[in-house]
């Protein structure tokens, strides 16, 4: 099948865009990246490739229902269909909520339109940001591959600075708004956006994307050698706890944070591994230990069974 190619200047940096032909969901909040990115596919898209935006709307803070309103003015403006989602999180919801009720939207609308793929507006310092958190969080190798890939998602501003994202919005006069909420340094997320990554420089940025890139092809490889030995203690959500007590520390938890991916955990810690390493190496039969979001592992006396989703 043919592809669509098509190469977008931002300043001094080139995105190319390679499509299949058929349609895309695109994810977008209403902020500078994201419009950013509509702009830039539907202003070069053909007729061999149809967009769908994608809109959710957590229902966590004031303002939300502008950004709403600004994305339906956007779709409109390009002659784009557009999906809107609705939540009704509340403003206490952890990031991690937020991420999950959106993603689980944002698949739907997939799945409604037979959509190839979701394309997000994630860029060059966002890669940076999460592999920063990743490692304060102490989420271990895995974390320093920072976003994971998935042929499913496309993400064409990866290589991109956000500092070029916003010239390219200023130029065009695109219309966006922005989250007050993330001026707010008191998270860490915003206290590395506002404070920590604007303050390195490009030499830097690329010096630690580098390493980042090293660190994936590293991990690769040791993921290939931590999946044969998963497969022989792992039925998806049971696993082996003879096994794995036999199991080094260092592969245990490699082999416990894969089971807890496969099911569909992903915001854990080292101290999260660490407890539940303990309880599935000690704990009796019958004890209920909680893993992450609400979920529960049940100790049995050869196995132990995630429970929930």
């Amino acid at each position: 099948m043919a592809a669509f190619f098509v190469t977008i200047w931002l300043k001094m940096d080139g995105v190319d865009i390679k499509l299949a032909p058929g349609k895309y969901v695109v994810a977008v909040s209403g902020g500078v990246d994201s419009i950013v990115l509509l702009d830039l596919l539907a202003k070069s898209s053909q007729n061999s490739v149809e967009l769908v935006v994608a809109h959710f709307n957590h229902g966590i803070r004031r303002g939300s229902e502008k950004d709403e309103k600004l994305v339906a003015a956007a779709a409109k403006k390009y002659g784009l269909t557009i999906e809107v989602g609705h939540g009704h999180l509340g403003r206490d919801a952890s990031e991690e909520k937020a991420r999950q009720a959106r993603y689980g939207f944002l698949e739907s609308v997939k799945k409604h339109w037979g959509a190839k793929a979701i394309i997000t507006a994630h860029h060059q310092d966002d890669l940076i940001e999460t592999a920063m958190i990743n490692i304060l969080r102490g989420t271990g190798r895995r974390g320093l591959s920072a976003i994971a890939d998935n042929p499913l998602i496309i993400r064409p501003l990866l290589n991109v600075p956000k500092k070029d994202v916003t010239a390219y919005g200023r130029r065009n006069n695109l219309d966006w708004h922005e989250d007050p909420t993330n001026l707010d340094t008191k998270y860490l997320r915003n206290y590395l956006r506002v404070k920590v990554i604007p303050k390195m420089t490009a030499i830097q940025k690329s010096k630690f994307l580098n390493n980042l890139g090293k660190i994936a092809k590293t991990n690769k490889e040791l993921d290939q050698l931590i999946a044969t030995i998963s497969h022989s203690l792992i039925d998806n959500r049971e696993i082996d706890r003879a096994k794995f007590i036999n199991l080094p520390p260092e592969i245990a938890d490699e082999v416990l944070a894969g089971w807890l991916r496969y099911n569909k955990i992903t915001q854990y810690d080292k101290k999260t591994i660490e407890r539940i390493s303990i309880a599935l190496k000690t704990a009796k039969p019958g004890t209920k230990v909680e893993a992450v979001g609400g979920r529960t592992i049940l100790i049995g006396l050869k196995s132990a069974h995630l429970a929930g989703r």
